[in-house]
């Protein structure tokens, strides 16, 4: 893997972690870097499970790819944001 696509992986999980976050209705507790993490987690889940499917390639923008990984961002987000401790 070369550090283009690492950094690509990285700034498009970012992005996923944010829409996957948007997506869930109420106020989050969780930080930054968690939102960062669960959204390259997601996306590289999504393009695994879009593959899967076939979905993938459509020689354009992946719509369907993009709904799976903000989908899998949004359940990341709300049960990571489940397990933490309320104060």
């Amino acid at each position: 893997m070369e550090i283009s696509s690492v950094i690509g992986a990285m700034v498009i999980g970012i992005v996923i972690g944010v829409l996957g976050r948007l997506v869930v209705p109420g106020r989050q507790r969780i930080g930054v870097l968690w939102t960062i993490i669960v959204g390259i987690a997601a996306a590289l889940l999504g393009s695994a499970i879009a593959a899967g499917l076939g979905v993938d390639d459509t020689g354009g923008v992946d719509w369907v790819e993009w709904l799976i990984q903000i989908g899998l961002a949004a359940a990341g987000v709300a049960a990571l944001d489940r397990t933490r401790v309320r104060r």
